[in-house]
Protein backbone atom coordinates (compact mmCIF):
# COMPACT_ATOMS: atom_id res chain seq x y z
CA UNK A 1 0.00 0.00 0.00
CA UNK A 2 1.14 3.73 -0.91
CA UNK A 3 1.73 5.55 2.06
CA UNK A 4 1.15 9.33 2.39
CA UNK A 5 3.03 11.71 4.81
CA UNK A 6 2.02 12.35 8.24
CA UNK A 7 -0.58 9.48 7.07
CA UNK A 8 -2.91 12.51 5.12
CA UNK A 9 -4.88 11.08 2.45
CA UNK A 10 -2.99 13.54 -0.15
CA UNK A 11 0.90 14.80 -0.63
CA UNK A 12 1.64 18.58 -1.21
CA UNK A 13 3.14 18.33 -4.74
CA UNK A 14 2.09 21.91 -5.51
CA UNK A 15 0.33 24.79 -3.39
CA UNK A 16 -2.93 23.07 -3.81
CA UNK A 17 -4.15 20.01 -2.37
CA UNK A 18 -6.29 17.95 0.30
CA UNK A 19 -5.83 17.87 3.67
CA UNK A 20 -6.99 14.57 4.13
CA UNK A 21 -8.57 11.46 2.28
CA UNK A 22 -12.04 13.28 2.61
CA UNK A 23 -10.73 16.53 3.46
CA UNK A 24 -11.59 19.95 1.59
CA UNK A 25 -9.20 21.64 -0.96
CA UNK A 26 -7.28 24.36 0.01
CA UNK A 27 -7.57 27.46 -1.07
CA UNK A 28 -6.90 26.95 -5.46
CA UNK A 29 -3.65 28.32 -7.56
CA UNK A 30 -4.76 30.18 -10.19
CA UNK A 31 -3.43 29.16 -13.39
CA UNK A 32 -4.72 32.14 -15.52
CA UNK A 33 -8.50 33.33 -15.79
CA UNK A 34 -9.93 30.62 -17.32
CA UNK A 35 -8.63 27.34 -15.12
CA UNK A 36 -7.59 26.46 -11.61
CA UNK A 37 -5.75 23.57 -10.18
CA UNK A 38 -8.23 22.32 -7.50
CA UNK A 39 -6.18 18.85 -6.37
CA UNK A 40 -2.66 18.05 -6.86
CA UNK A 41 -0.81 15.18 -5.56
CA UNK A 42 1.75 12.59 -6.79
CA UNK A 43 -1.04 10.69 -8.01
CA UNK A 44 -3.10 13.07 -10.13
CA UNK A 45 -4.40 16.47 -11.12
CA UNK A 46 -7.56 18.10 -11.45
CA UNK A 47 -8.62 21.25 -13.28
CA UNK A 48 -11.73 23.30 -13.02
CA UNK A 49 -12.44 25.27 -15.94
CA UNK A 50 -14.89 28.00 -16.87
CA UNK A 51 -14.42 28.21 -20.44
CA UNK A 52 -14.41 25.27 -22.75
CA UNK A 53 -10.91 23.41 -22.64
CA UNK A 54 -7.60 24.04 -20.98
CA UNK A 55 -6.26 25.82 -23.70
CA UNK A 56 -2.75 27.42 -22.76
CA UNK A 57 -2.11 24.99 -19.47
CA UNK A 58 0.38 22.80 -19.11
CA UNK A 59 -1.87 19.20 -18.98
CA UNK A 60 -2.01 15.84 -19.59
CA UNK A 61 -4.47 13.20 -21.20
CA UNK A 62 -7.14 13.15 -18.96
CA UNK A 63 -11.15 12.85 -17.66
CA UNK A 64 -13.15 15.37 -19.11
CA UNK A 65 -16.08 16.03 -16.76
CA UNK A 66 -18.68 18.54 -17.93
CA UNK A 67 -20.42 19.44 -14.64
CA UNK A 68 -23.88 20.50 -16.50
CA UNK A 69 -23.67 17.99 -19.19
CA UNK A 70 -22.09 15.47 -16.82
CA UNK A 71 -23.33 12.39 -19.84
CA UNK A 72 -20.80 13.82 -22.02
CA UNK A 73 -17.80 12.95 -19.50
CA UNK A 74 -15.29 11.62 -22.03
CA UNK A 75 -11.25 10.21 -22.17
CA UNK A 76 -9.30 12.45 -23.82
CA UNK A 77 -5.78 13.05 -25.12
CA UNK A 78 -5.75 16.86 -24.85
CA UNK A 79 -8.16 18.44 -22.84
CA UNK A 80 -7.03 22.08 -24.54
CA UNK A 81 -9.61 20.64 -27.63
CA UNK A 82 -12.97 21.07 -26.62
CA UNK A 83 -15.15 17.64 -27.23
CA UNK A 84 -18.23 17.47 -28.03
CA UNK A 85 -21.16 20.15 -27.53
CA UNK A 86 -20.46 21.07 -23.68
CA UNK A 87 -19.66 24.75 -22.94
CA UNK A 88 -18.12 24.53 -19.08
CA UNK A 89 -17.44 24.58 -16.43
CA UNK A 90 -15.35 21.44 -16.66
CA UNK A 91 -13.54 19.37 -13.81
CA UNK A 92 -10.61 17.86 -15.76
CA UNK A 93 -9.13 14.54 -14.05
CA UNK A 94 -5.21 13.78 -15.08
CA UNK A 95 -3.96 10.73 -13.45
CA UNK A 96 -0.09 10.75 -13.31
CA UNK A 97 1.70 8.08 -13.82
CA UNK A 98 1.22 5.03 -11.59
CA UNK A 99 3.46 2.71 -9.96
CA UNK A 100 2.01 -0.71 -9.99
CA UNK A 101 0.64 -1.82 -7.11
CA UNK A 102 -0.16 -5.44 -5.46
CA UNK A 103 -4.37 -6.04 -4.56
CA UNK A 104 -5.26 -5.09 -1.39
CA UNK A 105 -6.17 -8.12 0.91
CA UNK A 106 -9.98 -6.47 1.62
CA UNK A 107 -11.08 -3.76 0.12
CA UNK A 108 -13.86 -2.72 -2.33
CA UNK A 109 -14.39 -0.96 -5.66
CA UNK A 110 -17.53 1.86 -5.49
CA UNK A 111 -20.70 0.19 -5.40
CA UNK A 112 -19.74 -3.07 -3.36
CA UNK A 113 -20.02 -1.69 -0.05
CA UNK A 114 -23.37 -2.78 2.37
CA UNK A 115 -24.76 0.60 1.14
CA UNK A 116 -28.88 2.09 1.15
CA UNK A 117 -29.94 4.98 -1.09
CA UNK A 118 -27.18 4.57 -3.18
CA UNK A 119 -26.89 3.75 -7.10
CA UNK A 120 -23.55 3.60 -9.00
CA UNK A 121 -23.52 3.35 -12.89
CA UNK A 122 -20.48 2.29 -14.93
CA UNK A 123 -19.94 5.11 -17.91
CA UNK A 124 -16.50 3.47 -19.46
CA UNK A 125 -13.18 2.15 -18.74
CA UNK A 126 -9.54 2.31 -20.01
CA UNK A 127 -6.90 0.90 -19.08
CA UNK A 128 -5.72 3.74 -16.42
CA UNK A 129 -9.55 4.61 -15.18
CA UNK A 130 -12.86 3.53 -14.71
CA UNK A 131 -15.50 6.51 -14.49
CA UNK A 132 -18.85 6.12 -13.16
CA UNK A 133 -21.69 8.41 -12.11
CA UNK A 134 -23.25 7.53 -8.42
CA UNK A 135 -25.91 9.27 -6.62
CA UNK A 136 -26.79 9.40 -3.06
CA UNK A 137 -30.45 10.08 -1.74
CA UNK A 138 -31.43 11.70 1.07
CA UNK A 139 -30.01 9.63 3.95
CA UNK A 140 -28.68 7.32 2.49
CA UNK A 141 -25.55 5.56 3.90
CA UNK A 142 -23.03 3.30 2.63
CA UNK A 143 -21.09 1.11 5.49
CA UNK A 144 -17.99 0.74 6.69
CA UNK A 145 -15.51 0.03 3.40
CA UNK A 146 -11.60 0.51 2.28
CA UNK A 147 -11.03 1.80 -0.99
CA UNK A 148 -9.53 -0.60 -3.38
CA UNK A 149 -8.38 2.17 -5.64
CA UNK A 150 -7.40 6.08 -5.54
CA UNK A 151 -10.37 7.74 -6.11
CA UNK A 152 -11.37 11.33 -7.51
CA UNK A 153 -15.48 12.35 -6.32
CA UNK A 154 -16.11 14.59 -8.76
CA UNK A 155 -19.71 16.69 -7.33
CA UNK A 156 -22.42 17.90 -9.83
CA UNK A 157 -24.33 19.35 -7.18
CA UNK A 158 -23.39 19.79 -3.75
CA UNK A 159 -24.10 18.75 -0.63
CA UNK A 160 -23.06 17.40 3.30
CA UNK A 161 -21.20 13.96 3.64
CA UNK A 162 -21.18 12.98 7.33
CA UNK A 163 -17.50 10.31 7.22
CA UNK A 164 -17.15 8.06 10.00
CA UNK A 165 -13.21 7.20 10.29
CA UNK A 166 -12.19 5.37 13.24
CA UNK A 167 -14.96 6.34 15.31
CA UNK A 168 -14.95 9.90 14.68
CA UNK A 169 -17.61 11.56 12.27
CA UNK A 170 -17.15 14.67 10.22
CA UNK A 171 -19.31 16.42 8.46
CA UNK A 172 -17.73 17.57 5.16
CA UNK A 173 -19.85 19.95 2.95
CA UNK A 174 -19.40 20.17 -0.41
CA UNK A 175 -20.16 22.98 -3.41
CA UNK A 176 -21.01 22.19 -7.35
CA UNK A 177 -17.64 21.30 -8.96
CA UNK A 178 -15.70 20.61 -6.13
CA UNK A 179 -13.26 17.33 -6.04
CA UNK A 180 -12.22 15.06 -3.18
CA UNK A 181 -9.18 12.89 -2.82
CA UNK A 182 -10.12 9.11 -1.60
CA UNK A 183 -6.63 7.17 -1.43
CA UNK A 184 -6.35 3.95 -1.88
CA UNK A 185 -6.29 2.11 1.39
CA UNK A 186 -8.47 4.45 3.16
CA UNK A 187 -11.22 3.33 4.89
CA UNK A 188 -14.56 4.95 6.31
CA UNK A 189 -18.51 4.60 6.23
CA UNK A 190 -20.51 7.33 5.29
CA UNK A 191 -24.32 9.29 5.39
CA UNK A 192 -25.82 11.96 3.09
CA UNK A 193 -26.46 14.73 5.40
CA UNK A 194 -28.38 17.05 3.52
CA UNK A 195 -30.00 17.43 -0.18
CA UNK A 196 -29.74 14.25 -2.70
CA UNK A 197 -25.76 14.37 -4.17
CA UNK A 198 -24.96 13.46 -7.80
CA UNK A 199 -21.36 12.50 -8.33
CA UNK A 200 -18.94 11.19 -11.03
CA UNK A 201 -16.43 8.86 -9.79
CA UNK A 202 -12.97 8.32 -11.16
CA UNK A 203 -11.11 5.52 -9.82
CA UNK A 204 -7.34 5.32 -10.57
CA UNK A 205 -6.11 1.96 -11.58
CA UNK A 206 -3.49 1.02 -9.36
Amino acid sequence: MRSLVGGAACLAASAVLMASAHGRPSPKAETGDRAAIILDNPYVRVFRTTGPGLAGVDHQAGVVVPIDQPEMTRWTSDAAVPGGTSPGPLVIVEPRPATKAPPLAQAEKPGDAPATGMSFKTMFENATVAVLRARMEVGATEGFHTHASDTIVVYLTGGAIANTVEGKTRTDRWKKGDAEFEARGSSHSAKNAGQAIDVVLVTLKP
